[in-house]
């Protein structure tokens, strides 16, 4: 994998169970604002899908609305929602997972393995939650 999917893997392992991520979120914490497409082209990818340990949990990783990504890698919409809701993540519907609740704060851990300590600790201080969310 490049040096981009790699950023986006050692983020994506930080989010933890029962939160989310957008992928617009997780371009911003690896330096690489508007790449959130890129994002979701290197989870396509994904070496080592699941929740597991060194596992790569991008089933944790949807769209800044909430909606599952129809297309999702490993199953579809419907395995995607059943292993977030196995999580405890909360949904505001059948297709969106309740954001306000379960939105990941972004902060990483800086004693991770693999190299998170090199990505930035936390969004930078411009960082512009309601214009990444989209409100």
């Amino acid at each position: 994998m490049g040096d981009f999917s790699e950023r986006v893997f050692q983020v994506v392992r930080q989010v933890p169970r029962g939160k989310v991520a957008s992928y617009g979120q997780v371009a911003r914490l690896i330096g690489a604002p508007r790449s959130a497409r890129y994002v979701g082209y290197a989870l396509r990818a994904n070496p080592d899908p699941g929740a597991e340990v060194n596992g790569i949990p991008c089933h944790r990783v949807v769209f800044k609305d909430g909606s599952l990504c129809r297309g999702y890698a490993f199953g579809g919409p419907d395995v995607q929602r059943e292993m977030l809701e196995e999580e405890g993540v909360a949904f505001a519907d059948d297709e969106h997972v309740d954001m306000g609740a379960c939105q990941w704060d972004g902060r990483l851990d800086a004693d991770a393995e693999d190299g998170a300590a090199d990505l930035p600790q936390a969004p930078p201080p411009d960082f512009d939650w309601d214009r990444e969310l989209g409100d």
